[in-house]
């Protein structure tokens, strides 16, 4: 009878612990995060608009469109490549509710790879979300995962041949959206949604696309533009005046012609558009990290992360200020900026002109909040989901 009761006992808090993670999963991959698009944004599409077949997945998100007053060039911004990497998602969220073109066009992508979005990392312990202080309470955001979620694509080869190249990459990679590139229309979810990103690019005309990433300390394509040759020179020209004139250091480096998949490659080669990717530094990704908690997500700071620079094994510098969520964004967004001043300077036939975002010190200064809009005042027609 007692070992009856005891295997019972372990059965009902086998079964609660089944219950309450399960809710939590839910919640998690269910969280509404509200954006409350800005005056500029002139239309919202869905990506299926440009690729039926994603229409219904994980991944229809949400397109962004801004349209200035005067013609000019036409930049597309992606962020949610990777949703762990939340830098580049939050900068592009602030062009969305803030932007306003006065010359050319804007198209803002928050969650390129929505489904990642859904999901943490196995094994990673992150936190499932993370909230931004703001003037009236706060936000809270998915953080996501490199990958796709399992639950929308599954299961992986045990190699993945990147299609068109035909060259071999990590199985999980195909869950990869900064693998899939330039993607195939009958391919998985992950494929479709950069098929998709590409008709986005080719129907729109699109002349500079910009990929938002965050890199680990350790990984030696850091602080950095990547670039397509097609980019070479803006890249050049934006990395040389954001390093002079903005406070902070950005390289630029090349694209491999022969590593595949990624965007600063296969959107260059599979479209007129100049390709580039931005890196900002994120300690939080660093294998030699500390615990994983939303506070190390959003300071910054990690002291085996620092320990591991006093030995000589990081690409960038950390100190006891760590690398906070607002220096990362600020830096974004000055660098999407700066990208529309050097090709207007080279192309003034065709111009780029962009107000009302905030650039690095001005986001150092006020925090990511301030740029971020109450959902609960804002007009219905202007409150959109992710």
């Amino acid at each position: 009878m007692k070992s009856l009761l005891r295997k019972l006992g372990f059965g009902m808090v086998g079964l609660l612990l089944l219950i309450t993670s399960g809710v939590s999963f839910y919640e998690s991959r269910h969280l509404m995060e509200p954006v409350v698009v800005g005056e500029g944004v002139t239309q919202v599409l869905k990506l299926s608009s440009y690729f039926s077949g994603i229409e219904g997945t994980a991944n229809d998100c949400n397109v962004y469109v801004l349209e200035g007053r005067e013609p000019g060039a036409t930049l597309c911004v992606l962020g949610g490549t990777h949703p762990e990497e939340p830098a580049g998602r939050l900068a592009a969220w602030l062009f969305a509710e803030n932007a306003v073109m006065k010359r050319g066009r804007l198209i803002v992508v928050l969650s390129a790879n929505r489904s990642a979005t859904t999901v943490t990392r196995v094994g990673g312990a992150y936190p499932p979300d993370f909230t931004i202080p703001t003037p009236w309470g706060g936000q809270t955001f998915r953080l996501g995962d490199r990958w796709s979620n399992p639950l929308d694509q599954w299961p992986d080869p045990e190699v993945y041949i990147h299609y068109p190249s035909g060259q071999y990459l990590a199985y999980v990679d195909i869950r990869n959206l900064n693998r899939c590139w330039p993607g195939r229309p009958n391919g998985t979810l992950t494929e479709k949604t950069c098929y998709a990103l590409m008709e986005t690019i080719r129907k729109e005309k699109v002349d500079i696309v910009i990929d938002l990433h965050e890199a680990e300390l350790q990984y030696p394509v850091i602080s950095t533009i990547v670039a397509h040759e097609k980019g070479q020179e803006l890249a050049t020209f934006v990395s040389m005046t954001l390093t002079d004139m903005e406070g902070f250091k950005m390289g630029m480096e090349f694209s491999p012609k022969n590593l595949h998949g990624l965007s600063h490659r296969e959107i260059g080669d599979y479209s007129d558009a100049i390709s580039l990717l931005f890196e900002a530094p994120e300690p939080f990704l660093d294998a030699t990290r500390g615990k994983t908690t939303r506070e190390q997500l959003l300071t910054g700071k990690d002291e085996f992360v620092m320990k591991a620079g006093k030995h000589g094994l990081l690409f960038e510098k950390i100190d006891e200020k760590g690398w906070p969520i607002d220096v990362r964004v600020g830096r974004h967004t000055s660098a999407v900026l700066q990208t529309m001043v050097s090709w207007t300077e080279v192309h003034p036939e065709k111009p780029l002109l962009c107000e009302n975002v905030p650039r690095y010190a001005e986001v150092i200064a006020r925090g990511i909040g301030s740029f971020l809009h109450d959902p609960s005042r804002a007009r219905p027609e202007r409150l959109w989901y992710e």
